[in-house]
């Protein structure tokens, strides 16, 4: 659906300035995601850290005449002839309410959802059981934010006939705008949980904000045998049917008689409203996929599915991989996995994310796509679209599998491609033995089987993995910002191969989210860095004096800390003609490990910098000793008197602004009052509290296999020195990791445990090299089942305190023969 701008313009409440004629169909809040600016209305959003005015100019250069601004700029007439300017109040509330407008337009079942888990885990559940007799609108992935919202409200036009939203809230008063946006026929609460608690009073408070949703909507949906949820809904006044579900009030609208769990399958036997007695089997054994069907079947059968209909697709539920996987393939390619479903959004949001990562080796985009169903476009135009999109996101090579795209080949216009109607026959092509140093985009629908593809193009080192969640390094990130001011600038470290998770995907992601600063320790790393397309300031925290030409021609800018290094440093850029090269000084004021001195240094220091052009002072800055512990806290006020009067003596010799900053990680929550004009995240980035050794957002997940199994009788042994002594008669499985691979021996003998299928498993005898023994007795488990060494479920700092060290240790010594695989949300 498109609206003309006049249209805009009224439904906002908007002061337009300028006549162009337009038709708005795409709306636009991250400049990076443009792909048909004809069509396209910029809202420039503000937030704490950035404002979308700033790329106004950028994007009118892309093509882009729409903008809804809070200021329209000076001069705009002879700047931006072209263009149209709806100015209002709040750019953010313009969004919403055009999106509430356009929801205005529907006269068809919507679904909100919300809930602290498995808001997502339903909505795509509820597309597959409505998507196979009905066109179902839903939220791409998890947009479900403020900003998210309002974009998935737009998606609908003519052709919706169910709309599938998520709303979710982090604190008090979010909920209200959500509801107005959606305006749920349905209203979905999933469950009650911990997450974002500490913006509430209580677990009824934010149960209260989430049942908001429940308001005007016609049929409120929840789990009656949540006494939080239970006690709230029976104060709320919603005026619509309580479509409850139960294991215990055979009242209830949905009363769950039994769940029988099989090893692979769940049945479900229910009665709905006071009907007869029926059943449903899904092919998860899990509790979170459990409750999740109930909530759906309670969906499905209020919307009309009937019990047959449920009992039929039930089954047919798919896995929903929330995340797009990217892995390193064969011959030179990168895989970007999106393979659970695939329709037009989703593909877009693919599309986009592969477009936006930089790629040093200027390879050519792939896209592998499969037929997209229950689209409800003809063929023609959907095959239409896809193509644009394609070529508006870069894809140079597109290869169709399936019937129905083979056989409208001709609206893709691109000039490299290729299609065929089988995985299998596509498998055996001369096109897939070609793939070569291209960047890869996987996406179509689980029948077609693309699990095969990649199987045979990922890249096969070891069975041993370790995931990293990027979307978790994100949160993270958003997690400090949130106790920073506003105009205070960030560094984030990625030394050390950013503490073992992979320092090019996490500056991908780093710089995607515009951090002020990367800090890598040596300048190989930043010319690593510079090589596979990263451009934002690049720090280098303890420069080799041989390294000096590598920092120059990579744009690199190091830290200074000796008048040795000072003084090579001005001569080598002297010998190169360079004036005004940036430097980062460091101070020692209590860490005693590398700076110039505070308090007897700074007439030098300054008197050198002044003799000289080569260089200039863009930072300087000093370490917390124990900003982690309450206990230093005298020692680090000591430590801030004499860099504040060390900084302040530098900054008042020069007349350009030099940047101050020490605090970090720790400090950044602990000293607010000393985040001064930047600060360094290190530790907190990858998920780690190091005052309380808490985790925040796991990031890093090490992930093996079982190889083999084996029945060991008691008083035999396991392992090398036979340390391994076996009181019981044992099932012990070998997994292929060892201290190789950076599992550290002193966790062997029973002095450490990973988890089975949940469980708990000790390491058995001495750590191998290449293999490591683990008890799995009583454990359910069998040869290729997953092992967790540290991950979500078993944090890193269990590893670490048993080892009686620091979670750096353990991060940074995974080996680098351990393949990492990457997952964005």
């Amino acid at each position: 659906m498109t609206y003309t701008i006049e249209k805009v313009t009224t439904l906002i409440g908007a002061r337009r300035y300028g006549d162009r004629d337009a038709n708005v169909g795409f709306l636009l809040t991250d400049s990076r995601s443009l792909c048909f600016p004809e069509e396209t209305l910029f809202f420039a959003l503000k937030s704490q850290r950035n404002d979308g005015h700033n790329y106004i100019p950028e994007l009118y250069r892309r093509g882009v005449r729409n903008f809804v601004v809070a200021d329209v700029p000076a001069g705009y007439a002879v700047d931006y002839p072209e263009a149209n300017f709806l100015r209002v109040v709040n750019t953010l509330e313009a969004l919403q309410r055009l999106a509430e407008r356009h929801r205005d337009e529907f006269n068809i079942p919507i679904v909100g959802i919300t809930g602290s888990n498995g808001k997502t885990m339903v909505k795509e559940w509820l597309y597959q059981l409505f998507s196979p007799g009905l066109h179902v609108t839903r939220s791409p992935r998890s947009y479900n934010s403020q900003i998210g919202v309002p974009l998935s409200v737009w998606l609908m036009d003519e052709q919706t006939q169910v709309g599938i939203f998520e709303a979710g809230i982090s604190e008090p008063g979010e909920m209200l705008a959500l509801r107005d946006i959606i305006q749920p026929t349905i209203a979905v609460l999933t469950n009650l949980g911990a997450a974002h608690q500490e913006n509430f009073d209580s677990m009824e408070d934010k149960c209260r904000e989430k049942l908001m949703l429940f308001h005007d909507a016609e049929t409120v949906v929840y789990h009656a045998d949540d006494e939080n949820v239970a006690r709230v809904v029976a104060e709320f006044r919603s005026k619509g049917e309580r479509l409850c579900w139960s294991t215990q009030d055979r009242r209830a609208p949905l009363f769950v008689k039994s769940v029988a769990k099989g090893e692979g399958s769940t049945t479900v036997t229910y009665i709905y409203k006071g009907g007869a007695e029926a059943s449903y089997s899904i092919p998860f054994i899990d509790d979170a996929s459990i409750v999740n069907s109930i909530v759906c079947a309670a969906v499905a059968l209020h919307l009309g599915l009937d019990a047959r209909q449920l009992a039929e697709r039930m089954p047919q539920l798919e896995p929903v991989a929330m995340r797009l996987e990217v892995k390193e393939g064969r011959h030179g390619c990168t895989l970007i996995n999106d393979s659970y479903n695939s329709d037009i959004n989703s593909l877009d949001i693919a599309l986009d994310f592969m477009n936006r990562r930089p790629d040093h080796k200027g390879r050519r985009r792939t896209l592998i796509l499969s037929d997209i169903f229950q689209s409800g476009d003809e063929p023609e135009r959907l095959y239409k679209e896809v193509s644009d999109l394609a070529r508006k996101r870069g894809v140079v090579k597109f290869i169709g599998i399936g019937p129905v795209l083979s056989a409208h080949a001709d609206e893709i216009q691109l000039s490299e491609k290729f299609f065929f109607s089988t995985v299998e026959s596509f498998i055996r092509s001369e096109v897939f033995r070609s793939l070569r140093d291209e960047v890869i985009l996987l996406k179509g629908a689980r029948q077609f089987g693309f699990d095969r593809i990649t199987e045979l193009l990922v890249q096969k080192v070891h069975e041993t993995v370790l995931e990293v969640n990027l979307n978790a390094v994100v949160k993270n990130l958003n997690h400090y910002r949130s106790f920073m001011h506003p105009e205070t600038k960030l560094v984030c470290m990625i030394k050390a191969d950013a503490y073992g998770a992979g320092s090019i995907e996490i500056a991908k992601t780093l710089q995607d989210h515009r951090v002020d600063y990367l800090a890598v320790a040596v300048a190989d790393e930043g010319a690593m860095l510079r090589g596979n397309g990263i451009t934002s300031n690049i720090m280098i925290m303890n420069p080799e004096l041989s390294a000096f030409k590598t920092m120059f021609d990579y744009d690199l800018e190091p830290e200074v800390y000796s008048f040795r290094l000072l003084d090579a440093l001005i001569r080598a850029a002297e010998k190169e003609g360079i004036t005004g090269y940036p430097v980062h000084v460091k101070l020692d004021t209590g860490m005693h490990r590398l700076g110039f001195d505070p308090e007897h240094d700074m007439d030098e220091l300054i008197g050198r910098l002044h003799r000289q052009n080569a260089i200039i002072p863009r930072s300087v800055f000093s370490h917390f000793v124990g900003a982690d512990s309450d206990g230093f806290d005298e020692f680090s006020a000591r430590q801030f008197q004499l860099f504040d009067k060390a900084s302040r003596r530098l900054q008042a010799a020069f007349d350009h602004k030099i940047l101050r900053h020490i605090d970090n990680s720790a400090g950044i929550e602990h000293f607010p009052e000393r985040q001064l004009d930047m600060c360094r995240l290190g530790l907190g980035l990858y998920g780690i509290d190091s005052r309380d050794n808490s985790i925040i957002n796991n990031v890093s997940t090490l992930k093996t296999t079982i190889l083999q199994l084996r029945e060991v009788k008691a008083g035999d042994t396991v392992g090398y020195s036979r340390k391994g002594a076996i009181a019981r008669d044992s099932l012990i499985a070998a997994i292929p990791i060892g201290y190789a691979d950076g599992l550290n021996r002193h966790l062997g003998n029973r002095r450490g445990y990973c988890l089975v299928n949940g469980q708990r498993a000790e390491y058995v005898g001495n750590i191998c090299m290449d293999v490591a023994m683990i008890d799995v007795t009583g454990i359910a488990c069998q040869e290729g089942d997953s092992v967790e060494i540290f991950g979500d479920h078993l944090p890193v700092t269990e590893l670490s305190t048993a080892l009686d060290t620091i979670p750096y240790e353990v991060l940074t010594g995974i080996s680098n023969r351990v393949k990492r695989v990457y997952f964005q949300d």
